[in-house]
């Protein structure tokens, strides 16, 4: 996967996927809308009005107008972005915090079966893991909750 931040507009992401076109092999194409370690007095600090989650799914629009496979998105934005963007459009979600684990710097954070269930693709996990005194046991329980996750959703239950 490439990414490039939505907000370099469409001329920059059609022109990042003009630069990747022709591959044999062609990674997946993504556009940064919010980051999650934004909320709404941190984008009015640099400019943007209006709450992270509707500029995440205008920016989200944006890049599929672009010709971008997908994009990258809070949890709490996910599902918004998949009603607007279709099935087919890829979401990487970061900011993923299993239950017990920090918050840190970020703004926006869902827990591993949050982040599935509100539509992602692709959950992006750091600092829980590799912060963890054991990361393979973090990882494993983060493996276990996203499994749960997808049992849940192919039974059409929420669990939540």
């Amino acid at each position: 996967m490439v990414n490039v931040h939505t907000l370099g507009g469409v001329a920059m992401m059609r022109a990042a996927r003009e630069a990747l076109s022709g591959r044999k092999r062609r990674p997946a194409l993504l556009g940064v809308t919010i980051l999650t370690s934004m909320d709404a007095a941190a984008l009015r600090g640099v400019g943007i009005s209006g709450p992270p989650s509707t500029r995440a799914v205008a920016l989200a629009r944006l890049a599929k107008d672009a010709g971008m496979d997908g994009v990258v998105a809070s949890a709490h934005e996910a599902r918004a972005i998949r009603r607007a963007c279709g099935p087919k459009f890829l979401i990487v979600v970061p900011g993923v915090r299993p239950v017990s684990a920090a918050v840190n710097d970020q703004s926006r954070v869902a827990t591993p079966g949050e982040a599935i269930r509100a539509g992602a693709n692709y959950l992006v996990v750091g600092r829980p893991i590799t912060g963890a005194a054991s990361p393979r046991e973090a990882a494993l329980a983060v493996a276990h909750e996203i499994a749960e996750a997808g049992r849940e959703s192919r039974r059409g239950t929420s669990g939540a």
